[in-house]
């Protein structure tokens, strides 16, 4: 069999940030009860998720702005109906709705971690409304994390392609006709 040319799509950075930026969540919420640890990974992930957001706007490899893929309302209710008439195209990079996730879950980690930075401040310890922020955006986790994962295993699946392997060696099948290339 010929194996298929493969184009890069994610460079070590954005990969090394995505996997240590799960790792941290994934740690924090294990820890959720506190102590240095979960301080620790909380304070990594703060740093980690504004990094990324901050590449997002001035980063010069395309598919790391956002601007390249979180679509508007349009595009993406767009993309949901081809996704569910099994007819949504192939991207390149992040789909309509992986982009939206992607957002989701930076915001998510943003807020939880920026909560949590100033609930460890003398000014804000024991503040009610700083801890319900908290928890709020730390358990968004719960919800937004399986259905990332569930979106990543539905779309390799129906792509015939391992994203999961895409998202450790940054790449993925070259485009064909129909594909998005963004």
């Amino acid at each position: 069999m010929i194996p298929r040319t493969s184009v890069p799509v994610w460079g070590p950075a954005v990969r090394g940030a995505h996997w240590a930026l799960a790792g941290c969540v994934i740690g924090c919420l294990l820890l959720h009860e506190g102590g240095a640890w979960h301080e620790a990974l909380g304070y990594a992930a703060l740093a980690l998720a504004a990094m990324r957001g901050a590449a997002g706007f001035v980063a010069r490899t395309p598919r790391v702005r956002f601007d390249r893929f979180v679509r508007g309302p349009a595009a993406t209710w767009a993309y949901t109906r081809a996704l569910l008439a099994h007819a949504e195209p192939r991207h390149l990079g992040h789909n309509p709705l992986g982009g939206w996730m992607i957002v989701a879950l930076l915001l998510a980690a943003l807020l939880a971690g920026a909560s949590g930075a100033l609930y460890a401040t003398d000014r804000f310890w024991g503040d009610p409304l700083v801890y319900g922020v908290h928890r709020f955006a730390s358990w968004s986790f719960a919800l937004l994390a399986p259905l990332h994962v569930a979106g990543v295993v539905l779309t390799s699946m129906r792509q015939r392609e391992n994203l999961v392997a895409a998202m450790i060696g940054g790449r993925k099948r070259a485009p064909a006709s129909g594909d998005v290339d963004d």
